[in-house]
This record gives C-alpha cells, structure tokens and sequence, in this order.
C-alpha cells in the first residue's frame, strides 16, 4: 500500500469514514457508528489527571473547522493558516518597532536608546509569554488530533491560569529595588537615559498580564480553526497601539512614558478582543471554562515542557541582548560614534532583523496546529508533508525578505529618525551584514517548531539553544578581538554585527543533520517498526483500529 493509500485509509478509519464535504464532519472523537455501545471506550491516560470521555455527539461548525486538519489539502491549508499567522506576527512584532519609530522621531537617539535598552526585558517577557502560550496550544493540538476535546480545553484554562500567575510575579519583582538595580546593570544603561529607561521597563512590567494573556492565548484561536480571528485581535490591538503612541508621545508630548502606555493599552484591547472568542462566541471548536482554570499537575508539566524550546530560544535572545548592550558600549565608547549612538543604531537593527525573522516565525507558528493534530492522530505522511511545505515556504519568504531589506535599507534606516551621516551609514551596513543569511534561516525556525509541534521538546531546545547560545555567544565574544586583525579594515564594532550570520550557517547545518534523522524516524513510525509516544498515556488500541495510538 503506498503511503498516499495508507493516508486514505488512516483519514477515513480516523474520521468515521463519513464523506467530508466541508458542511458535516465526524470529530476524531467519534465512535465507529459500527460498533457496539459496550466497545466505545474512554480514552485514560496515565496518573489519571486527564480521564476524558470521547464525545459522540453530532459535530458543530467548530469541529469542523478542526477536523479538516486531518483530511484537507496541506498546502491549501498551510496557505490559509499561514497568511494570517505572517501578519499577525509582523503586527505583534510592530509594537516594539512603532515604540522604537515615535519615539526617534520625538527624542532623537535618546529615544532610540531607551528603547534598546529595554529590550531584553522585553525579550524576556516575550520568552514567559512564549513558554506557556506555545506550550499550552501544542498540548492542545495534539489533544485535538487524538479526539480529547475536554483536553484540549484543560490546556486552554491551565494556559490562562499559569499566565495570571506569571504576570503576577512580574508585578511583585518590578517593585523590588535590587530586582530593577540588577536588570538596569545587566541591560548597560547609561546614565543619561537610566531614568528613561526605568519608566518605560515599569510601565511595561504591570502591564504585562495584556501581553501574555493576549499574545499567549491568541494562538489557541488558530488551533481552533479560525486564522483570520486570530489576526483579527492582533491588527486591532497594533492599530491601537498606533492611536495612542501618536496621541501620548506626539501630541501629548509624554515621551517614554507616552509610548509604554501606549503599548499596554494596545495589549489590553488585543487580550480582551482573545478572551471574548473563547468565552462568548458560538460554535468555537473549546471554550474557556472557569473549572479548568484549576492547574493540573500533569498539565502544567506538558505545557511547560512543550514550551520550553521557545523559551530557551526567547531567553537566549534576553541574555543575547544584555551581551550585546554591553559589547555596544565598551566597542561603542572606544569608537567616534560614541556608546549612544551605538545603542541607537543596534536598536534600529536589531528590529528590522526581528521584522524579517517574524514572517519565517509566522510560518512556523501557523503549521504548528496541522504538524500536531496530524502527528497526534498518527497521519505521519501528512506530517511530514507538512514540514516540507513549510521549509519550502519559509525560504521563499526569507530570500523575498533578505532582497526588500538590501533595496531599501537606506530608506528604513532614515525612517527610525537617525539623521546623522555617518551613523546611518554604519547602521545600513550593519544591518546589511546581520541578515546575510537570512533566506536559510526559515529552515532552522520551522524545524525547531516542528519538534515541538510533534511532542519532542528536547530536540527543539536543543536546536534553539545552538543558534542562540552554543553558537552566537561566543562569537560575539571572540569575533570582535580577532576579526580587526584578519581584516584592518573592520573595526571590533564593526566585528559583532558578523556573528549572526555565522552562527546562522553553524545553526542550519546543525538542524539538516536532526531533519535526516526525523525522517527516518517517522519512516519507522509509519512502518510499525518505531512507536510514537507523547505525554506518557497508557497505550490504547481502538477497535476495529489496528494501529496503536500512544
């Protein structure tokens, strides 16, 4: 049997061999209409913390919306996830940049350089939002591919949960001196702007419960089969953010502290915008319940654990930025554009590297929920078509990107308000050599996620951890002292701008090297030969089902 038979075969068993028409489906959930009410079992998994009863009631329009995943085009549907994903990540990723460009233009540099000098607070809050969003959508995924509705919804709550939680503690810490005194160091602010700095990392900090609420459950909304809702939150939560950034720091003339409210006000309307789907709309594939709000041990424990590879990766990102800021103003002082100017000029690169790795994010985001419920419901041949596409796709859109980047980077550069020669033509070359490699990074993003996306957390850290740490780290250590002697003519601030496009390289090879291996894997997988195991739940044998989902 080929393997396009074999999905067939598996699609029709996993559907209930109903005809899908795109008006009715039968949920993964569903009891063969063959069997015996006596053979219609529950689905037990281990420790007994998510013993769920497969539904079988007729399927809503929500179900469909998720069942599809298991039966429809890959690359129709890759294509209708990934648009809104792409955009809806540029216009979550915008917050940062629109602080970053009203900022410039009201406070010049200074502007710029608070704004950089934030940033690895802000990575980190990303990483925290990340960590328990990321990791609570693959859980419920996976969940949905093998039918357990009532779990998925578990993760959903449990998300939420862990996400009050967080912003709490984030609160708490901001208020402890030797807390601020500590992250004010790390992030090498000087002293003309530390004063700045501290009001908008503030700001920013109580306002934190909108981001991860809002960003973290706003992709609960893709899994759930409505793409286009969830970019729907984040354009109305970014155009907002715009409102009132022109508001506050323009016509109000509050500066920073004009433009950190501005942000939170922009999440907050984007959170409340995620939290009405899943608590007021009709026909939604889960909802949001208060009992499940409730955490679970096992759960957070999944959660946590599907979400550790973006983390890892956020949190390397942070610790990158406190390295940079350092390495910015000791190079930056000894050079004529002096430490601020530095700062300035990393900012301004730094977010258009982030703006051009948000689309290749955005792919990978936007098969995550096909790569689960397909791994989930063990359609491997649609898995592994899945991550083909995806490599493929996030490629294409890297080289679009790296070619708009070099035409009109005098351009962009202008925009953010620097307006001295010689910095804005040191800050295009920097940018220039930061993406280099840019049309091949896409391939390391997807892979990462894939390996989350499919239950292997440890795999996707370890593969973020190589660009972010094993790689990148160094290099910006030791680049900047060897680089000035191989070639005269760079400087040792010009030197740290070549670190990420080497450590990219290092970075893609390494991830070619776990793709061949995953192939072969799921090859075994889909021969009978290797056993797919996720979440450690007691193995299960459906009947009139030969295969064994565990």
């Amino acid at each position: 049997m080929t393997n396009q038979e074999q999905d067939s075969h598996i699609c029709h068993d996993r559907f209930d061999r109903n005809r899908f028409d795109g008006t009715q489906s039968t949920l993964a959930s569903e009891a063969d209409p063959t069997q015996n009410e006596g053979d219609k079992k529950s689905v037990t998994f281990s420790k007994g913390s998510l013993r769920e009863e497969r539904s079988a009631q007729p399927s809503k329009k929500g179900d469909v919306r998720t069942a599809r995943m298991g039966t429809g085009s890959i690359p129709k549907l890759i294509m209708e996830f990934a648009i809104p994903s792409i955009v809806g990540m540029l216009v979550n990723g915008a917050y940062n940049v629109i602080d970053s460009i009203f900022l410039g233009q009201a406070m010049g540099e200074i502007g710029l350089s608070v704004a950089t000098a934030a940033m690895p607070l802000m990575t980190i809050f990303m990483a925290l939002a990340m960590l328990i969003g990321n990791g609570g959508n693959a859980l419920a995924a996976l969940r949905l591919g093998e039918g357990n509705k009532a779990a998925a919804e578990k993760s959903l709550g449990n998300t939420v949960c862990l996400g009050i939680i967080a912003a709490l503690l984030v609160a708490v810490l901001i208020h402890i001196p030797p807390c601020v005194e500590a992250i004010l160091t790390l992030s090498s602010v000087t002293p003309e702007i530390r004063d700045y700095t501290y009001s908008f990392m503030y700001i920013l900090a109580l306002g934190f419960i909108f981001q991860l609420i809002g960003m973290g459950v706003n992709n609960f909304i893709r899994t759930a089969g409505a793409p286009n809702r969830a970019l729907a939150t984040m354009v109305i939560g970014t155009i907002s953010c715009i409102v009132f950034n022109y508001l506050f720091v323009l016509v109000f003339g509050w500066g920073v502290v004009g433009s950190a409210l501005a942000t939170v006000f922009g999440q907050a309307i984007s959170c409340v915008c995620v939290l009405w789907y899943f608590l007021f709309t009709k026909d939604v594939a889960f909802k949001l319940y208060a009992a499940n709000l409730k955490l679970e041990a096992e759960v957070v424990g999944l959660i946590i654990s599907l979400g550790a590879a973006s983390f890892v990766m956020q949190l390397a990102m942070s610790v990158i930025n406190f390295l940079v800021n350092y390495l910015l103003v000791l190079y930056g002082g000894q050079s004529p554009l002096g430490a601020e100017a530095a700062l300035a000029s990393i900012g301004v690169v730094q977010r258009c590297a982030m703006f051009t790795v948000l689309p290749l994010i955005g792919i990978a985001v936007a098969i995550q929920p096909l790569l689960g419920f397909n791994y989930g419901a063990s359609l491997i041949s649609r898995v592994r078509s899945t991550l083909g596409y995806g490599i493929l796709i996030a490629t294409i859109m890297g080289t679009i990107m790296w070619a708009l980047l070099h035409i009109f980077a005098f351009d962009i550069v202008s925009f953010f308000g620097i307006r001295d020669d010689a910095l804005r033509e040191f800050t295009v070359f920097a940018l220039n050599v930061q993406v280099l490699v840019l049309p091949v990074v896409g391939m390391q993003i997807v892979t990462s996620n894939y390996f989350q996306a499919t239950g292997q957390p440890i795999k996707s850290v370890i593969l973020s951890l190589t660009r972010q740490v094993l790689f990148l780290i160094p290099l910006y250590i030791v680049l900047p002292l060897v680089l000035p002697h191989l070639v005269p003519t760079l400087t040792s601030l010009d030197a740290l701008y070549f670190a990420v496009p080497i450590a990219d390289i290092l970075a893609v090879v390494t991830s070619l090297i776990f793709i061949f291996f995953e192939l072969k894997r799921l090859k075994g997988i889909e021969e009978g030969t290797i056993q797919a195991k996720f979440g450690e739940k007691e193995r299960i044998t459906l009947p009139n089902d030969k295969r064994i989902y565990s």
